[in-house]
This record gives structure tokens, sequence and C-alpha cells, in this order.
């Protein structure tokens, strides 16, 4: 099976408001970088939609280290929070769980590929975090003009 990195971010202004994403994937010395926007959104929207879409460009199964700086993405498999989302179906102690349709989509690709979450700390010193970040900040410019 293939291994492939991903790093992906999410950024918006207003929460919610004008939202950009960005996934870099990185196989061997092939890069590629992806990106979108969505013109009303919230921030763990584009979050995990730029996990998903990260996933979506691969086109067998692979093992996958993804990075993310979104504790929202990442404690939610990492801490079994989707898992008891599912099981609980949808539900959690403080009522419903929010963006059910793209952690449903997630869950779909996380059948396909053998996927390591990976936190890492944003704005830091994490030169792809920071390229995703930019990347993800200058979609948001795009959908403003």
């Amino acid at each position: 099976m293939k291994e492939v990195t991903i790093y992906t971010d999410g950024a918006c202004s207003g929460n919610p408001g004008i939202g950009g994403w960005c996934a870099i994937l990185m196989y061997k010395d092939k890069k590629k970088v992806v990106s979108g926007y969505n013109k009303y959104t919230t921030n763990n929207r584009m979050e995990l939609f730029s996990v998903i879409e990260g996933l979506d460009q691969l086109k067998e199964p692979c093992t996958v280290n993804l990075y993310s700086d979104s504790a929202y993405v990442v404690n939610a498999i990492n801490e079994g929070w989707l898992a008891s989302w599912e099981k609980n179906l949808w539900r959690k102690s403080g009522g419903e769980v929010k963006n059910v349709d793209l952690w449903k989509i997630l869950l779909i690709k996380l059948g396909q590929h053998n996927v390591n979450f990976i936190k890492v700390k944003g704005h830091s010193d994490n030169v792809y975090n920071n390229e995703c970040d930019r990347v993800a900040r200058n979609e948001i410019k795009k959908a403003s003009e």
C-alpha cells in the first residue's frame, strides 16, 4: 500500500463567513496542492472539508499520515468522538452533532484508507501547515473579489 502524507487547513473570515481550504498531498518526490472556497461557511466546516478533499484525491487505497492543526478534526478521530457520535445517531451530551453531512462523508473516506491523524501546532514553524494556511487564506481573498 502506498504511503502518502497530507497536510490540511481551513480558514474563515467571520465565523460563519467566507471560508477557504487547502490540502497538500505528498508522495515520494511529488507534491500536489488542492484548494477552494465557500462563500458562506464556518471554520470547522472548512477544516473538515480540507481533509475530505485531500483524501478524495487518492486514486487507490493508501496509508495516509494526515497532519492538521484542527483539534476539532484530530480529536474527533483520535479520541473516539466520531465513533461515539455515529453510534449515538449523531447526538452528544450537548445535543446534535454539527456538520453531520461532512462527518458522514469523512467516514466513507476513512473506510477506503488507513489514515493516521496527527495534530500539528497552527501558525508555528511547520512549513506545510503554514503553506496550507496561506493558500486557504488566499482562497478567501479570491472569494471576496
